[in-house]
């Protein structure tokens, strides 16, 4: 049988205790100076947070897209349907784009799709933010994690969009990981405690994608924007190193040399995203049916779609149609 286990008296010194208590308090001191560190490392990103939208009860969105597009084309059009609701909407683009497009790159890039985001973003009726990040270099850094959640918790956000963490772009899923990694810990008040934390986790959910694999997309909200899809048009149309000129798989065939093939080609580029955004209404025909009747349903042509990522708030489903406008 093995041995009793045995109580023993310890003597200790006033020296020991002495050296003891010196420990201790070099311990707290070092974990109170990582503490302190977590509002102000040397390897935080400088972000410019401007003015947070006024607290007027409305409702408050923020989108984080991989690049100066991304936010635009997935969710331009419920974006433009909040904004003529009096809602707060900002997007931002956690790169800057420099090497998107086959014949210009760097700071020259940088600045034009700059231009082009915040024109769209004026068009839209909304906020947009470039990060200084290279474009094709995004990792999910710590450095990166406190900045998206400063801008989450700055704009004290109702609903968060991004990315899904699979993607054919490995900014698109980091970006997606980023945003995931925030949720939650826009709510812990000792995690960049410089920007004051959410008392409630906002509402966390994905853009649409049609990638299969680790899963498909699976809807859990989808936006008719038949009333707004020629504001998203033209504020897609806006970004002409992206689309018109091809961005980084464009070449030089796509510049026409004449003001007729210049029409045809800004009509191309058009219809190309009013099919893409039509496919979307197909896609999910049932789920738009289920939501606004068999006939409404039906005559819906054009939709954005959205689905909730497990991390955040999980919003019921008379929630989420509060939350998100519905059709027209």
């Amino acid at each position: 049988m093995p041995a009793p286990f045995r109580t023993h008296s310890l003597a200790v010194s006033d020296r020991s205790l002495a050296a003891m208590s010196a420990a201790l308090t070099l311990a707290l001191a070092g974990c109170a100076g990582l503490a302190d560190r977590g509002s102000s490392h040397d390897d935080d990103l400088d972000i410019t947070l401007g003015a947070p939208p006024p607290d007027d009860g409305r409702l408050r969105i923020i989108a984080f897209g991989a690049h100066p597009d991304d936010c635009e084309i997935k969710a331009g059009g419920v974006a433009a349907k909040w904004a003529a609701a009096g809602h707060h909407v900002k997007f931002v683009a956690v790169t800057n784009g420099d090497i998107g497009h086959w014949r210009e790159r760097g700071a020259t890039l940088a600045a034009r799709r700059l231009v082009e985001v915040r024109a769209a973003a004026e068009l839209l009726g909304i906020e947009t933010q470039v990060l200084a990040v290279h474009d094709g270099e995004l990792a999910p850094t710590l450095a990166l994690r406190r900045a998206v959640v400063r801008l989450i918790r700055h704009w004290n956000a109702d609903i968060v969009l991004s990315h899904r963490p699979n993607d054919y772009h490995p900014d698109h899923r980091y970006t997606g990981v980023l945003v995931q990694d925030a949720a939650y810990m826009v709510t812990v008040p000792f995690f960049c405690p410089d920007t004051p934390h959410l008392p409630q986790n906002p509402a966390f959910l994905y853009f649409e994608d049609r990638f299969r694999e680790p899963s498909s997309f699976d809807a859990d909200v989808v936006v008719p924007i038949d009333d707004v899809v020629e504001t998203k048009l033209r504020a897609l149309g806006i970004m002409v190193s992206q689309f018109f000129e091809g961005g980084a798989n464009g070449h030089e065939g796509l510049l026409p040399a004449d003001e007729a093939g210049v029409r045809a080609r800004e009509e191309q580029v058009r219809q190309a995203f009013a099919a893409r955004f039509a496919a979307t209404a197909e896609r999910f025909r049932a789920h738009l049916k289920a939501t606004l009747g068999d006939e409404a349903g039906a005559r819906v042509e054009h939709a954005e779609a959205f689905a909730l990522c497990e991390y955040g708030r999980q919003p019921t489903k008379e929630e989420l149609a509060k939350l998100f406008p519905s059709g027209p």
